[in-house]
């Protein structure tokens, strides 16, 4: 019987410092080359996930930004996409006439870019922004028209609750939605993805792609419930968000005792 383990990323297989520890890559290496089927699951670029994982170097398929696309962590070729159609200028438009300056994530003939409009973001998006400096993929937009170009597979919004909470109850049964804090800077986001973007369609892709019978899901927060839902077993870091513990298989240590990798040492096989 052939099972895939996926965990997340932020406040699961990475410790609070952002980073996948010694251990983690050491076992998730070895383990893998042994045989295992492992692959993690974020809302992180290709770009970011591949920093903070340095030294994760295993030969695993990579579910990124919240299941939008399928990567090979070796080559970075995608093995599944999913982008918006043409309802996602209108729903930019809405954004924009409500004071909300979005970043937007697209392929501009070819190439992967995130656009946003440097005097109309506000001091919550220049923070991330300010994060990403040098980033290849930055893309300045002159005026809120040329948020529209490209491929569009993901919308970033920061901003109050009381902005983005509306735009969040009207969209997430058309869409895929994320409404969260974020787990460092402690800013409200909402983020929206096509509705067959998500880490559950995602795993149940991958699992079919690669004929596993069996899901094991690890996580920490309310994104990942889809995912949690999906699993045959689910174990939540100590960490995690108690509406997700409650879902659980199981309860393992925290992000920062590596918990996901040292339940894999003793579990796998």
């Amino acid at each position: 019987m052939k099972t895939l383990y996926v965990s997340d990323l932020d406040g699961t297989l990475l410790r609070s410092d952002e980073k996948t520890s010694e251990f983690t890559n050491e076992v998730i290496n070895r383990l893998t080359a042994e045989g295992m089927i492992f692959s993690y699951a974020t809302a992180r670029s290709s770009i970011t996930a591949k920093k903070v994982t340095k030294g994760l170097d295993a030969k695993i398929p990579i579910i990124v930004y919240n299941g939008a696309f399928i990567l090979d962590n070796d080559t970075r070729a995608i093995m599944l996409s999913n982008f918006f159609g043409e309802e996602i200028l209108g729903m930019i438009d809405a954004l924009i006439a409500a004071d909300i300056f979005p970043i937007v994530y697209s392929y501009i003939d070819g190439a992967e870019k995130f656009s946003f409009v440097p005097g109309l973001v506000n001091d919550g998006t220049k923070k991330f922004l300010d994060s990403r400096k040098g980033d290849v993929r930055t893309n300045i937009a002159e005026t809120p028209e040329d948020l529209k170009r490209g491929d569009i597979f993901y919308v970033t919004c920061i901003d109050t609750p009381e902005k983005l909470l509306p735009f969040y109850e009207a969209y997430k049964d058309i869409h895929h939605c994320v409404y969260q804090r974020d787990i460092y800077t402690d800013e409200q986001w909402l983020e929206i993805m096509p509705r067959e973007a998500s880490k559950a369609n995602a795993i149940r892709q991958l699992k079919e792609y690669l004929k596993c019978d069996r899901v094991v899901a690890f996580g920490d927060g309310r994104n990942d419930i889809d995912m949690f839902e999906l699993a045959d077993e689910a174990y939540a870091v100590e960490n995690a968000d108690p509406q997700l513990k409650a879902l659980a298989t199981g309860i393992i240590p925290s992000n920062d005792e590596d918990g996901v990798a040292r339940w894999l040492e003793k579990n796998y096989k």
